[in-house]
């Protein structure tokens, strides 16, 4: 029988819960990271947060698509613009806030801020301030996994600037001589600091990986649902025994490189397109396509900016550290050997 109107209208709304299903949770994530990112703007301008900050407005969608694929064992390492990898991965907001404006609760006790956010019982293994840093990392917990007997994955995230890192092509090829499970990340916004990537690396990422015999993945790393099935996928093989992948996710960067950077470099027309490719306006559009009503999707901001209100609120009654404390695990005297 042929299939008219009726059936595919009724074909669509069998649908739509479904697509609500999978695409609201990842949308929740996204509009925290957001939320999270614009509220550390506005208090880092107020002088609230030391030293410096990355922001990762405009690319949500990659943090949230690869941290659904995520198990409670598998491990992320990820860069210094990487506040949205380890909110997506759970790690507990008041602890977050903590650490990036130094308190002494902070989930590193402040020690950290920023660019050294960890908390190893979640499998953040470390967020990191050198370029491409995070990577060999990755490497060796990925050795540690197979070694143990797990399926575990350990998943580093790079910025297309570490494509010229040779860090990367060393840990390419450990990762294929050994058929390591490490998920290669590499969000791809097109810029190198302040340079374009084009200036940088003569390479297409996906002949490098090819370069070792590794399967390279490209996806429109703004579209939520396509980052999440890609790197479901990819972890599915991996925990099958499948070895090493490389997922390349084009994105965008709407700051600058760090906050506070007026980005005079960048043309004018990148900069008013970047409204258009916002992945949370995506997938907000397409919850509305599959049912949802706007009071709905204005919920999720509500909630999620109560819980942001929250949680910074908590970090500001937060104690600083205490000096004596600096040394703490770093150093030891003669009195603790016995």
């Amino acid at each position: 029988m042929r299939e008219g109107p009726d059936t595919d209208m009724a074909t669509k709304k069998k649908q739509a819960p479904g697509v609500v299903a999978r695409l609201m949770p990842l949308y929740r994530t996204m509009v925290l990271i957001r939320t999270v990112e614009t509220t550390l703007s506005r208090i880092f301008a107020d002088g609230e947060v030391p030293g410096f900050i990355h922001l990762s407005i405009g690319q949500e969608a990659c943090a949230a698509g690869i941290a659904a694929a995520l198990g409670p064992h598998d491990t992320l390492a990820t860069t210094h613009r990487g506040h949205g990898h380890v909110l997506a991965r759970g790690l507990a907001l008041e602890g977050f806030f903590k650490e990036i404006m130094g308190k002494a609760g902070g989930v590193c006790q402040g020690r950290g801020g920023s660019m050294h956010v960890a908390d190893m019982s979640m499998g953040i293994i470390g967020a990191n301030g050198i370029v491409g840093a995070g990577i060999p990392i990755s490497v060796g917990s990925a050795l540690a996994l197979k070694t143990r007997g797990t399926d575990g994955v350990a998943v580093t995230l790079f910025g297309d600037g570490a494509m010229a890192e040779g860090v990367l092509h060393e840990s390419l090829n450990l990762a294929a001589l050994w058929k390591l499970p490490v998920l290669f990340v590499c969000e791809n916004n097109g810029w190198s600091e302040f340079s374009p990537t084009r200036d940088q690396f003569a390479a297409p990422l996906a002949k490098l990986a090819g370069a070792f015999g590794i399967p390279h993945t490209a996806v429109d790393g703004n579209d939520v649902l396509a980052v999440a099935d890609a790197a479901a996928r990819l972890v599915a093989e991996q925990r099958a025994g499948g070895g090493a992948r490389v997922l390349e996710c084009a994105t965008h960067r709407v700051r600058g490189h760090f906050e506070g950077d007026p980005q005079k470099y960048r043309p004018a027309e990148e900069l008013a397109a970047d409204a258009a490719r916002d992945p949370i306006e995506r997938a907000a559009a397409a919850l509305r396509a599959a049912g949802c009503d706007d009071a709905q999707i204005a919920q999720v901001s509500a909630d999620v900016d109560a819980r942001v209100a929250e949680a910074l609120a908590a970090a500001r009654a937060d104690v600083q550290p205490a000096f004596e404390d600096a040394i703490r695990d770093v150093y030891t005297v003669a009195s603790d050997r016995g």
